[in-house]
């Protein structure tokens, strides 16, 4: 990634001196497998090549400072509460300290960061969890498996930021593999490499609009399947079948998420095995299917992704399209055949504009991407 280099050049500007190293993450898309991890399902992302870099030097004492060339300069001693540290400091002080804890060896650290993850949707949370932890532990001289790393940024999103998510984000960015996406099973955390036909390439659709995690409808989403699996007497929705969710005495709507992620469960494996066999044309229509549960059940598609999506297909070239990420407002994606990639880009570039009942914020913006290497170590040259 050019961030690295980027993150490299900053730092030695900063600080007169190239840094230590550099941790380095990817963005993710969930082609998908939509609000099933937080239910012990299964999910189907990729990583992308957009990510963040985290470039370290050691410190003298118990400080770090770090900048980002996005968010500006934080600055936080690590013996006081990761809860102390205001804004995008927050996550860096938090993964420093779930790192102590599992006992890595802690010390202060000048960081810069850069970022080219664009827009929202697409997991730039988790890239910097994953990419500065990458940093922290390689510069306390030992090493960390990618699920223990994804369990840890988890961690810090659930018990420091205060976000209830589940741990696809941060797997992905982890343990991302070069020209496959990755089945997880968020129960086990087993991972299932799926490599994707060459005759496809996953298309980003960001709607320029953006709404935080922290609103309460995810948490109101989340409950409601908890209830569900409740009454139904099992662990989580991962055990439950379409004909029990049918059958047992909820809630209308509480009814209609658990059938969205107990369906989206069945898809998603469906889906796997749909890249196994090279059916692209399958695939984009259980991605279409993904997106009308989404909308209709789960309710978290936004109008501006949906009016992406509806577009989306009717372009030529395009086998499939679904919102992907929590869903409210950001980015949707389409599976689109690779020689009709660049023509798709250009008609969406033309004629997708946000509806008035939710408009961007920013421009909004189409990239074709493929899986990329997930979170890892760069040692700059001097």
């Amino acid at each position: 990634m050019a961030t690295v280099d980027v993150a490299v050049s900053m730092h030695a500007d900063r600080l007169g001196a190239t840094p230590t190293l550099a941790g380095v993450a990817p963005g993710r898309v969930n082609l998908i497998g939509e609000h099933t991890d937080y239910n012990d399902g299964f999910v189907f992302p990729m990583a992308i090549p957009f990510g963040t870099a985290v470039a370290v030097s050691p410190r003298p004492d118990r400080r770090v400072v770090g900048h980002s060339a996005r968010f500006g300069t934080t600055e936080f001693d690590l013996d006081n509460e990761p809860a102390t540290t205001d804004g995008w400091g927050r996550y860096l002080h938090g993964m420093a300290r779930m790192l102590a804890d599992h006992g890595v060896e802690v010390g202060g650290f000048d960081a810069t960061v850069v970022s080219d993850i664009p827009g929202s949707s697409l997991s730039s949370s988790a890239a910097l969890e994953m990419a500065s932890g990458m940093a922290i532990t390689a510069l306390g001289g030992t090493t960390i498996s990618p699920v223990q790393l994804a369990r840890l940024g988890q961690q810090v999103e659930n018990e420091i930021i205060g976000v209830p998510v589940g741990i696809m984000d941060q797997l992905i960015s982890a343990a991302g593999v070069r020209g496959s996406a990755t089945l997880i099973d968020c129960r086990s955390l087993e991972l299932r490499q799926a490599a994707l036909p060459d005759s496809v390439r996953i298309v980003v659709l960001d709607t320029g609009t953006r709404r935080g995690l922290v609103d309460s409808e995810y948490a109101l989403r989340r409950a409601a399947c908890e209830r569900v699996a409740a009454a139904l007497g099992v662990e989580a929705l991962r055990d439950a079948s379409l004909a029990q969710v049918a059958e047992i005495a909820v809630d209308p709507i509480d009814r209609r998420r658990a059938r969205h992620v107990v369906s989206e469960n069945e898809r998603t494996l469906a889906a796997v095995d749909a890249v196994d066999a090279g059916d692209v044309v399958s695939l984009g229509g259980l991605m279409d299917e993904s997106h009308e549960s989404l909308h209709l059940d789960f309710e978290v598609t936004g109008p501006a992704p949906h009016a992406a999506v509806e577009l989306a297909r009717t372009l030529e070239g395009c086998l499939g399209a679904r919102m992907t990420g929590a869903g409210f407002a950001g980015a949707a994606i389409a599976l689109v055949e690779t020689p009709a990639a660049e023509a798709f880009v250009e008609t969406m570039t033309e004629r997708f504009e946000a509806p008035v009942d939710q408009p961007s914020t920013e421009p909004p913006a189409f990239h074709v991407v493929w899986p990329v290497q997930g979170a890892h170590v760069v040692q700059p040259s001097a």
